[in-house]
């Protein structure tokens, strides 16, 4: 039995919403004593270090959230030495979610990372141009089946393919990624927007990802979608602000629930929401208090 079948039905993070290591300097031990997701899903690591998109990198919607942040990290290197150690110390399960711009980095990362004892599973993001052929990794079938024939001989650890709305059909994507040999995917991620101010875009990057209760009704159509076209567990997110939503979500056809932009309003949301949802489905689902 993998990580994914013993976190069946419950509540985990989006990748980049929650950052378990600055609320872990700010609320000490007692984070580990009330960590609010049954695993922790780590903000996307990349092999170089990246500094993001130039600000301003956020702007708020009505119904949500547009950002702009443009994937910052230190790069694998000072990941595996730095942050893995102390995201180990976590009372729950460590997924890390990697990206690169080529099947050889995507496969360097997933080795790197998959190799180490602390880490439960690998989420790959495959919202970034290939750039031997540029196409989004995620938004064609075939690249996805490329990607998963070059990295899915590289460890035995659960392969979660996060899935982009930005495609004709995320469904087609999750039947190549089960077909090559991924144990989950995610969904959805943020869709593409833009955001004008006297005229002109407002975020440095001048597009950005819309997140929010503003994605709820499209999250929930990809997933029933996708869960009825593939066998695979389904994590399924997007505007996700209460157990109602993660409830919909669930019985779309989600195995997982993801809370994302919500944390940021409420950084314990994802302890309400799994509450909630216990008491709305007490028998239904495995979720534990």
């Amino acid at each position: 039995m993998s990580v994914l079948d013993d976190l069946k039905g419950r509540v985990v993070n989006a990748s980049g919403t929650f950052d378990a290591l600055a609320a872990r300097r700010a609320f000490g031990d007692a984070l580990l004593e009330r960590f609010p997701f049954a695993a922790f899903v780590t903000k996307t690591v990349t092999l170089e270090p990246r500094q993001g998109n130039p600000p301003p990198r956020l702007y708020e919607l009505p119904g949500g959230l547009l950002n702009s942040i443009g994937l910052p990290n230190k790069g694998l290197d000072a990941f595996l030495a730095e942050d893995l150690p102390r995201l180990a110390e976590l009372p729950v399960p460590l997924i890390v979610n990697v990206m690169g711009s080529a099947r050889a980095d995507v496969g360097r990362l997933v080795a790197a990372v998959a190799e180490r004892p602390e880490v439960a599973a690998v989420e790959l993001n495959v919202s970034c141009p290939n750039v031997a052929t540029g196409l989004v990794f995620g938004a064609d079938p075939l690249e996805v089946a490329g990607l998963l024939d070059a990295v899915r001989p590289l460890t035995a650890k659960p392969l979660i393919v996060k899935l982009t709305p930005n495609c004709a059909s995320p469904a087609a994507v999750a039947a190549a990624a089960e077909e090559h040999g991924a144990d989950a995917v995610s969904l959805i991620n943020t869709l593409r927007g833009m955001a004008l101010h006297a005229g002109e875009p407002w975020l440095g990057g001048t597009t950005g990802g819309v997140s929010g209760p503003a994605v709820r009704a499209i999250a929930l159509a990809q997933v029933a979608e996708v869960s009825a076209r593939i066998d695979l567990p389904v994590i399924g997110m997007g505007g996700v602000q209460c157990g109602r939503h993660a409830d919909d979500l669930l019985r779309a056809g989600a195995a997982l629930v993801a809370v994302g932009t919500e944390s940021f309003r409420d950084p314990l949301a994802g302890e309400r929401v799994r509450k909630e949802l216990r008491a709305l489905q007490p028998g239904r689902f495995a979720v534990p208090g």
